[in-house]
This record gives C-alpha cells, structure tokens and sequence, in this order.
C-alpha cells in the first residue's frame, strides 16, 4: 500500500467531506479550502499526470522545490500514490518539480526525466514563456482523471522519503502526531514550510496520519495568526 493510501484512505472512509486543508497566502489574500474527497481528486490527477506523462513509477525519483501550498500537498501524495521516493536533492531525481521561480535551478540539475513547472495560481493559470521541454502543470493536469488505479501494489520495503522506506515513514508520521497530541478532532494551524523534512513530518504528514484538518498558512502576517487561529476554529498550533 501507497503511504499515500495509509494516510488518505482512512479520512475518506471516516469523513469525505469535512475541510481536509486550508490555504491561506497571506501576502496574496488568497483562501482555498479542499475537503477530503476534492484533496483525493487533485492527489488522483496529479498522479495520473505524473504517470502517464512523466512515466513515474515504483523506484522513480522525484524532488519537490515548492513552498508549502495546498498543490504541494497534491503533488507530493501523488507521487507516493505512483510508488514514488520523494529526494531532497534534484541532481538525484528523475523529475524536478518546481515553482516558476526554481525552473532554472530544476534544469541546472539535469535530471534525466524533466520538469514539470507549477504557477500554484488560484485560478489555475499556467506558466507562460516557459523553457522547451518545461511542462506545464496546471495545463496538463486538467486534462487527467480524478480517479488513480495504481498499476502494481506498492511494497511498504519501496523509498519513500530520501530512502526511508515507506512502512517506517508511515509508522514514524504516526508516532509523530501522537507526539503532538493530534487527534482526528483537531483542527491544525500550522506556518511551517515543508523543505525541511522534520517540518514535512510535522506539519503536513502527522496531520494527515491523526486524521486532522490542517490550516496552512504561507508568508504569514503573524498580526493575524490569533484571530485566524480563533476563526477557524483550530485547536492546535504548529
């Protein structure tokens, strides 16, 4: 089973459409929020992208340079979804993904598969003026099904994280939120960014393993972090 599966599949079972993430952008003003179901949909697109497109499958590698945002999250499961290891390093992978502002440094490290470019645009623009080669994510992915049917089983012995296999990284994001107390119930405001791996353990993955609700917030105004923290009703604060 996919960590993606380990972590997803239990949310859905339990609550679909409850708010699984919510993004704020606080030098934008921009506010999305996804339930379970719609968070699954674009995990499902992204990993049919991924697959058909960029033929990542079970033993490829794919290095993430995005700030934390809620097609971050997307991308990332969609990855695991493919039997993917996520790689902190892109001279290591086979796929940079990038943001618009990284795609030189993605092609300065020659991975061998490509880039895939995303705009993490509200409204689902695309990139222009992109390099040759570049794909443009917000383009293709629309194009793909919201439903993923893995080709083959994805063994808990596969990489999941930087060589951690992907049964020990399920066991340890679980020993991670019940290290922060987290519970199906909570409801997680967090500002961390997810470059650093202990930030993506905390932040995103032991969210998402307690079953909780994560409030993500990027370039955050901290005059506003209280009386958001009030409104959306959160109980626990990264």
């Amino acid at each position: 089973m996919s960590l993606t599966a380990i972590l997803l599949d239990p949310i859905l079972r339990a609550a679909p459409a409850r708010p699984l993430v919510t993004f704020y952008d606080d030098a934008t003003g921009e506010r999305i929020e996804l339930s379970a179901v719609t968070t699954a949909n674009w995990v499902a697109k992204a990993a049919n992208l991924l697959r058909d497109e960029c033929d990542v499958e079970p033993g490829g590698r794919v290095a993430v340079l995005l700030p934390a945002h809620w097609q971050t999250a997307a991308v990332l499961l969609a990855a695991w979804s493919c039997g993917a290891e996520v790689v902190g390093e892109p001279t290591a992978a086979d796929w940079v993904l990038c943001d618009r502002d990284r795609v030189d440094l993605a092609l300065a490290a020659e991975p061998s598969g490509g880039v895939l470019a995303l705009s993490l645009d509200a409204f689902g623009r695309g990139i222009d003026g992109l390099p040759d080669g570049v794909i443009d994510f917000a383009t293709e992915v629309r194009l793909h099904g919201d439903e993923f049917v893995p080709w083959e089983p994805v063994p808990g012995s596969a990489a999941a994280l930087d060589g951690m296999p992907t049964a020990e990284l399920a066991s340890r994001v679980a020993d991670r939120a019940a290290a922060l107390g987290l519970s199906a119930e909570d409801r997680v405001l967090s500002t961390r960014d997810w470059n650093i791996p202990s930030d993506l353990l905390d932040g995103l993955l032991a969210v998402l393993s307690a079953g909780a609700s994560l409030v993500q917030v990027a370039n955050p105004d901290e005059s506003r972090l209280d009386r958001r923290y009030q409104s959306e009703k959160c109980t626990v604060r990264l």
